[in-house]
């Protein structure tokens, strides 16, 4: 508590670049000469690494989120300090003695000592009492579950780290009286049971009013207010510095072109301004141009979109590395950052059953075997697919959008798409998809794809009629030229484009054809694997016909007139949209809007049963809905998919086409899982998230049972059987992998931890919480499922509302 601390998190982003934030933590006690000091350094190890680094000031008991969560499961400052130059209390002794904690926070914990006595307690929080042979949680009657259940990973810590595991773990209600055994020996160190007293709402005298925020320049060691009718970028001058005062949060923006010393100058006087106004726990955040955060840009009418800019200078991460490396720390990974991979995986094994249907007045029409490949751009269609699991049968329910296909049937599909997984009883992972992004999942499920121009649904012809629009929709005896693309068989595509000469690409093989002619055509910078696939294609689009060979640079005059004569075209490969790293957002429903909320460094434990989060990957967005999520939640998961969407709160640019999956919590695939370190058995206990965090804390460990049976796919009335003999046998998500039957790697590793008892960690006695998993999973409640799907499907008939980018709409969606 009487000291100051500079971390440096360095985190290498999958663009190849690396992210630096540099926080400086202020204890309570610290000396005014210690917390300044810290202030300094920090921008010159800011200058060190190239001015690129955001910068916290963090304050003892009121730190970030985000700081915090590199400490997990919480901070647990010691009173004294390390001896310094400068004056600092005395060092702590650190024996054990009874104790009492408040903690608060619902994604990361806040932890404070505060007096052991009956006064420090109240309704509204969670406190902790360690004493020496047990450890109390007392629940304040107005804390919330999710409260209580990170609480509980602070008990855990306690017991490992000053217990070595052998204490017992007590949990308390606010208002349970004496009759219960654990509330009366809690209330023993108490001295006897006594109600608490209603605590005033206001806690702190420091108020953060939501008012207009107020811009400073900071120039030659003045501040001076600026003035303004609307908070505008073009207000920031590149040869100075700037304070933001947002109450909450002062943010200090440094110009690119200012100098160091102007900079130490700015952040003294942040220090100062809220010093002398006694703003104690007002954070401060300083930012370089061009590294702007998002919260920070958020706060002003609008942001001109940047390039991204990589970290690349080497020279500030050498001068970082070589002062690490002289204090005996390994700064392997430091200088360079991995670059990302090329050729993204699909993580879906490709050996399941697809069926396809179109969409056409307000019904759906399956289709057959040969034709369920075969989509036009001004239709929409339904697809399942059913595929082996680790443990279960998985099923992916989605929608595919055409580029020209019309609002009223999207409506239709995505309508019902989701009736199919209702009747599914949500365990099914629903997709909604626009052609032109979709997701490389979509394109292994149905390995070979052919898209034509045109649409054969009865909504598609009636507006094309009513508007005057020639219908183009493809024939076999007609022009055509085909680009081909993919990455093998399995993940090949033959899309229809214009018939002219500018939509050749020199990167691309090509099919063409005019009724019986048939021509294709490999550029110039196409390998052996491009050609193969164009065959491959040419056996599905013109099966059992000659074709003439054309090379770039060598075509016949009956090529170029079938395309209308030569013109210029490109020799640039379409590149597609790159992953990004992962963001996992929070996700409070209301009446108007979705309120977000970041969750930083995430895993697993942070996907709270009882709430819906939001995983930002870019190029896919995952709604995540708990088991404990009310069903009219469940319904709306697409509605905030597509909200989150449009609120683009990364402002990242994402576009209205950006592909949205729903996941229920227990059905999670390994294309949404592959973000976490993930352990299938969590998602199989029963209960709240303090339930069964409860009985993981007393037990020890998330108990390890049977494996659940694979589920029967009965996710709607129609089945037809795709000859599996025509699907690739390998797995795209990792080829050498070996499938065996039975129990998941994940499994097998969590069992195992519990057959040696001499193995076992002393805090983790051995499992003792079977009821905690649904009944739905023993042998004899199996037999009902058919029928309670059945029933559920029957009374759903509610049409979903979808949004639609405004560029369809204008030219396709109009009334």
């Amino acid at each position: 508590m009487g000291d100051s601390y500079i971390i440096l998190k360095t985190t290498a982003l999958k663009n190849g670049s690396l992210r630096h934030d540099i926080h400086y933590w202020i204890g309570k006690d610290t000396s005014q000469d210690e917390a300044g000091t810290a202030a300094i350094l920090t921008v010159e190890l800011d200058a060190a690494l190239g001015g690129r680094a955001v910068q916290y000031r963090e304050i003892q008991g009121n730190e970030t989120e985000k700081f915090l969560s590199y400490f997990r499961p919480c901070i647990m400052p010691q009173p004294g300090g390390v001896a310094s130059g400068f004056k600092h209390v005395e060092v702590n002794d650190q024996d054990h003695e009874t104790r009492l904690y408040v903690c608060h926070g619902k994604h990361v914990v806040h932890v404070k000592e505060v007096p052991f006595a009956r006064s420090s307690l109240n309704h509204d929080d969670i406190f902790i009492l360690d004493t020496k042979s047990k450890i109390f949680q007392f629940n304040g009657s107005n804390s919330s579950i999710q409260e209580r259940a990170k609480a509980l990973e602070v008990v855990q810590y306690i017991k490992d780290t000053f217990h070595e595991g052998k204490c017992e773990i007590a949990s308390v209600e606010d208002g349970r009286m004496m009759a219960d055994a654990e509330a009366g020996e809690f209330w023993g160190f108490f001295g006897g049971f006594a109600p608490l007293p209603r605590r005033a709402s206001a806690e702190s005298n420091e108020k953060h009013e939501e008012t207009a925020f107020k811009l400073l320049c900071f120039d030659q060691g003045k501040l001076e207010p600026v003035n303004y009718e609307s908070l505008a970028h073009e207000l920031l001058e590149t040869n100075k510095c700037y304070f933001l005062d947002c109450g909450a949060e002062l943010y200090v923006w440094m110009g690119r072109t200012t100098s160091l010393q102007e900079r130490k100058g700015a952040s003294e006087a942040a220090e100062k301004l809220l010093s002398d106004s006694n703003r104690t726990k007002t954070h401060i955040i300083k930012v370089i141009e061009g590294f702007e955060t998002v919260m920070f840009k958020s706060k002003f009418k609008e942001w001109p979109q940047t390039p991204d800019l990589k970290l690349s200078s080497e020279d500030g991460r050498g001068k970082v590395a070589a002062l690490l490396k002289r204090q005996g720390l390994n700064v392997k990974g430091l200088m360079k950052a991995a670059p990302a991979k090329e050729e993204p995986q699909s993580y879906i094994d490709c050996t399941g059953n697809l069926q396809v249907w179109r969409v056409n007045d307000k019904d759906k029409a399956l289709l057959s075997s040969s034709d369920q490949s075969k989509l036009y751009t001004g239709d929409c269609y339904i697809f399942q697919y059913t595929y082996p699991g680790d443990d279960k049968e998985e099923c992916l329910i989605g929608t595919w959008f055409g580029e020209k296909s019309v609002e009223e049937d999207r409506v239709t599909a995505v309508s019902l798409a989701s009736k199919m997984v209702e009747s599914a009883k949500f365990q099914a992972v629903q997709a909604r998809l626009y052609e032109g992004k979709e997701p490389i999942q979509f394109f292994v499920i149905f390995q070979s794809l052919q898209v034509f121009k045109g649409g054969l649904s009865s909504g598609y012809k009636k507006f094309i009629a009513e508007n005057g629009i020639d219908d183009d929709s493809y024939s076999e005896e007609g022009l055509a030229l085909f680009r081909v693309q993919g990455s093998g068989p399995e993940n090949m595509q033959a899309i229809q484009v214009e018939p002219v000469a500018s939509s050749l690409n020199s990167s691309y093989c090509y099919i063409l054809h005019d009724g019986n002619a048939v021509f294709t055509w490999a550029g110039n910078l196409t390998t052996a694997l491009d050609q193969e696939l164009m065959e491959r294609q040419l056996d599905v689009i013109k099966p059992n016909t000659q074709s003439r060979s054309q090379k770039e640079g060598s075509e016949t005059d009956k090529f170029w007139s079938l395309l209308g004569g030569k013109s210029e075209y490109s020799s640039q490969k379409v590149v597609r949209e790159l992953e990004s790293d992962p963001h996992l957002f929070s996700c409070i429903l209301s009446k108007a809007i979705e309120q977000v909320k970041e969750i930083h460094h995430f895993t697993q434990d942070d996907l709270m049963t009882e709430d819906v989060f939001i995983l930002d990957c870019h190029t896919s967005i995952f709604v995540w809905v708990g088991q404990q999520v009310d069903v009219k939640v469940r319904l709306q998961a697409l509605d905030v998919g597509e909200k989150f969407v449009v609120l683009d709160f990364l402002m990242e640019n994402l576009a209205r086409e950006t592909p949205i999956f729903t996941v229920t919590e227990g059905n999670e695939p390994p294309f949404f899982t592959r973000f976490f370190t993930w352990d299938s058995t969590k998602s199989l206990m029963h209960g709240n998230s303090y339930q069964r965090k409860l009985a993981i804390v007393k037990g020890g460990g998330a108990p390890a049972l049977d494996k659940p049976k694979r589920r029967t796919p009965v996710y709607s009335g129609r089945s037809t059987t795709q000859d599996k003999s025509q699907r690739s046998r390998s797995m795209s998500f990792s080829p050498e992998r070996v499938r065996v039957r039975g129990r998941s790697p994940a499994f097998n590793a969590l069992a195992a931890n519990f057959e040696s008892s001499s193995n076992r960690n002393l805090s983790t006695p051995p499992p003792v919480v079977k009821k905690l998993y649904p009944k739905s999973l023993t042998p004899d409640s199996s037999n009902n499922k058919s029928s309670a799907i059945a029933a559920l499907a029957g009374s759903l008939d509610r049409p979903t509302q979808i949004l639609t980018p405004e560029s369809v709409k204008g030219k396709f969606c109009a009334n």
